[in-house]
Formats: C-alpha cells, structure tokens, sequence
C-alpha cells in the first residue's frame, strides 16, 4: 500500500512539474480604443481592455491580402497574425500584391482566395476607394471582411483592425511643435507621407500638416512614393540636391527615415539635419536607440494583427465582436525607448516572413 502511494504522490509531483514549467499558450488583454459609431474616424472614441479568445471552435481558414512585405512594418503585422492563428488554432494564407502600384494584382489574389473557398478575408489595403467593390462580392458570399491597418471606405466591411494614421500624422506634427512654437525661429521640413493613393497616407498627410500650422514648421517640400527604402532613397536624394542648405528635419515613413540616416551620414549633415518617422519598425527603434532618428508614434502593429484574427473568429463563431478597434498611440523617443512594450510594435528578431499557417 506504502508503494502505491509512493507512485501516486510522485505521478502528481510530475503532473505539477510539467504544468508549471511548460509555456501556458493563453489570452492577452491589449488596451485599445473602440469607435463608436464605427467605420468612422471622426468617431468618438473610448477606451477598453480587449480580451481575445482562448481558442478557436474550429480550424477555420483565414486569407490574409497585404501590399507588400517589403519592410519590417508588414513583418511584424505578418507576426501578430501568425502567432495568433497559432494560439487560437487556425490555418491562415498570405498573399503579397507587391507593392503599392499593383491595386489589380492585389484584387486578383483577393479573387482567388474566395475562388479556394476561404472562411474570412483580412485586408491591408492598397487603396482607400479601389477595393470596394471585391469587398461587397465578397460579403454577397456572407464572408466576413477584416480591414487592417490602412483603412478602407466600404460600408460594408465585416469590422475594422486599425488606428488612425491621421492621428500618427498629427502626433508627429505636435512633437515638433513643441520643440519650434510659434513665436520662435521657424525651421523647415521635407515631409515623405507615402504612396499617393493610399488611406493611410493621405489621413496621415493631413493631420500632419494641420499640427504643424500651429507651431514655427514649414513644409519645404512634400514627395510623394512607394514605401520601399530604394524609392524613399531616390526621393531624399533628390530633395536635399533641390533644396541644399534649407531643410532643418526630413519627416515620413519608416523607411523614409531608415535610408535618411545612412544617406545624412554620408553627406556629413548628420547634425544639420534632424529626422522623424511617423511610424515604427525595427529600423526606427535602432534609430531612435542611437540617437539618429529623434521620434516616432507606434500604432502597435502586432497587436493590430492579432486583434484582427480574433475579429474574424468571432464573427464566424457567431460570437460578439467589437466592429471599429485599435490600439492607443503613443510616441516612442529616447525618454521611453528602453521601456516600451517592444512586443506590441516589433516581430521577434528570428521571425521571418511566413505565409500559411496549417
């Protein structure tokens, strides 16, 4: 009787040690902000703890439509969504359409998707306008349509996974106002907001340039392109050949400001010209860490992924679901950038570029 109770207590002693020192795979709340009425980014907005689901019903099939996965801002929304569809228990498939000019290819694999019979589609659109009408098809089938991160204008969108790059615009725009307030010498900006065409470029074109008429920043000049470090590359170059002497700040994408630190370096105008992103990748953190980017918004894009996954189950389980949702924003500088929660913005360093989950 004694050996028997030996091997019970120990069969429990095992039990305990396997449940405390393997990894627990469970839900984390985000605090983010929702919408109301959603679809709206005028809307006003509340705040709320989302709590995701602990698994999914079933092994559903999400298609995932990005413009690219030529920086590391689509890499760690591309983690956010695959760690998710790992937690919960879902297979995903990723297309890349490539590039900000191909909105036709883009609609094209959106297309072929639905063809294969996919559960829910998520978007990262390439245009504002250009992909309402492969939304409404696609909710004819009663397929639940996620949009992430740019935005689109259909009302009929399943729900919404995003924040408002005018906000990220304008977040950046009110940082240098408080370093160049009205009254005191004004400084002059060459501003890179992105691909023409796009939502979120054009909502951050705009709430940058109204944060700064409040302050002594001008825009010397505004340059339009594709996201791609080569284009922004191209584009920089050019701008401080046409306006030599006269720029104070470069101020744009990720990558804008990524290929501004080596491009400034070279030129020996490092501490004649100051840089700002208004979003984040790992680039901008190393930037900004080093002290060769000065500061960037982070709209928390890994969180946008998962949230995004997770509105999608939901609304295939028949569960409730909040339509209009994302994460709060806040500026990363080198008061907060060793502090931060690096794990809302950045995919982990050893993460590569995946494309289906089974």
């Amino acid at each position: 009787m004694k050996k028997i109770n030996f091997f019970v207590k120990l069969a429990l002693l095992v039990t305990m040690v396997v449940f405390f020192f393997i990894p627990q795979v469970s839900a984390k709340s985000y605090n983010v902000q929702v919408w109301d009425p959603p679809f709206n980014m005028d809307s006003p907005r509340t705040e709320m703890d989302y709590v995701p689901l602990e698994k999914a019903e079933k092994k559903w099939d999400i298609s995932v439509s990005f413009p690219h996965m030529k920086d590391a801002y689509w890499l760690a929304v591309n983690y956010g969504i695959v760690d998710e569809c790992r937690r919960l228990g879902v297979k995903m498939q990723l297309l890349s359409a490539g590039g900000y000019v191909n909105l036709n290819k883009q609609i094209s694999q959106i297309e072929d998707s639905v063809a294969n019979k996919t559960d829910a589609v998520i978007i990262g659109a390439i245009s504002y306008e250009g992909l309402n009408n492969v939304v409404s098809e696609i909710r004819k089938k009663n397929i639940p349509v996620i949009d992430i991160i740019n935005g689109m204008s259909s009302k009929e969108l399943s729900a919404k996974s995003l924040v408002s790059f005018g906000e990220m615009g304008s977040k950046t725009g009110e940082y240098l106002v408080k370093l160049h307030p009205k009254g005191s010498k004004s400084v002059n900006v060459a501003w890179f907001p992105g691909p023409s065409g796009a939502g979120w470029v054009e909502a951050g074109n705009k709430g940058f340039s109204e944060a700064i008429q409040k302050g002594a920043v001008k825009i010397l000049a505004t340059k339009y392109g594709d996201s791609g470090k080569e284009v922004q590359s191209r584009l920089v170059e050019d701008t401080l050949e046409a306006f030599f002497g006269d720029i104070d700040y470069i101020v744009g994408t990720a990558p804008t400001a990524e290929a501004a630190t080596s491009i400034l370096r070279s030129r020996g105008l490092t501490k004649e010209i100051k840089i700002l992103a208004y979003y984040f990748t790992p680039g901008v953190y190393q930037g900004i860490k080093s002290n060769k980017i000065m500061a960037a918004p982070t709209d928390s894009t890994v969180i946008q992924g998962r949230i995004a996954v997770d509105q999608a189950v939901r609304i295939l389980e028949g569960k409730p679901y909040t339509k209009h949702v994302g994460p709060k924003l806040y500026i990363i500088d080198s008061s907060n950038i060793n502090s931060f929660d690096r794990d809302s913005a950045l995919a982990p360093d050893n993460f590569k570029p995946t494309f289906s989950v089974k």
